[in-house]
């Protein structure tokens, strides 16, 4: 199955690389902070008519398309066609497409691709985690050695307060952080070590799916804050992290 979504991922992601004068062809959703442009869609669509014959009968849960479908039933394809599209109009390059599989609720494989680095993270469950083919591991590194990302839960303003008492909780105990503005590469960071675990109020399914797949295969640990479960069909809070520093969500006010 990996074999079969990775070139049409990549080929997905092809339409970021070519977008131009995007401000031109972006609106706004619910607010200036919740964009959405003309290459989301394309992109979305692109996937749209691909991904599903992979697995005859599946649904497609997409960030712009959901199809008012459950996808904790049957094969459901999860994707985020832009992660990080405030990064994408603004030109900061720092943006991925992300696709999971899942089947009954259980994810089963997962693709984040970045196409300005040409990184492509993949990971099939009980089949490991890799980078361009290459297998990768979490850090073992402890916090007091390492860099933590964060997201700053833009569409929930009122997360700020408990975001900032948690980064400062977190900044105390490590060396730095990081806040780059998406979240399925911030989670294949900590997947292939660069950073050593990350955290957000609220994200959303196609926002954690496949990183949380990837980071799991790579050796790592995801929970939400509350230390339960990621649901596939709901918004909620993530916490993942490499192994050595899995107890540290026990010792902070959350």
């Amino acid at each position: 199955m990996l074999e079969k979504m990775i070139p049409i991922v990549r080929e997905a992601g092809d339409i970021v690389l070519s977008a131009h004068d995007i401000w031109s062809h972006t609106h706004e959703k619910t607010s200036a902070a919740d964009l959405v442009t003309e290459y989301d869609l394309a992109v979305e669509n692109f996937l749209k008519e691909k991904l599903p014959p992979l697995a005859p009968g599946s649904i497609f849960f997409g960030e712009e398309e959901t199809e008012n479908a459950d996808p904790g039933r049957g094969w459901a394809f999860i994707v985020d066609p832009i992660d990080g599209t405030t990064n994408f109009v603004r030109g900061l390059r720092q943006s991925a497409i992300s696709v999971a599989l899942a089947h009954d609720g259980v994810l089963e494989y997962g693709v984040v691709y970045d196409p300005y680095k040409d990184e492509l993270f993949s990971a099939r469950r009980g089949g490991g985690a890799f980078l361009n083919g290459r297998p990768i591991h979490v850090s073992r590194r402890p916090l007091s050695e390492g860099v933590f990302g964060m997201g700053t839960a833009i569409y929930r303003r009122e997360y700020l307060e408990p975001t900032m008492r948690l980064a400062e909780q977190l900044f105390r105990r490590s060396c730095d952080f990081r806040r780059l503005g998406a979240a399925a590469l911030d989670l294949c960071d900590v997947a292939c070590g660069r950073t050593e675990l990350f955290f957000e109020y609220s994200l959303c399914p196609w926002d954690y799916a496949a990183g949380s797949l990837i980071i799991t295969e790579a050796g790592g640990f995801v929970s939400t804050l509350e230390g339960g479960p990621l649901p596939l069909a709901d918004r909620c809070s993530v916490w993942a992290s490499n192994q050595v520093n899995q107890d540290v969500l026990k010792e902070l006010e959350v």
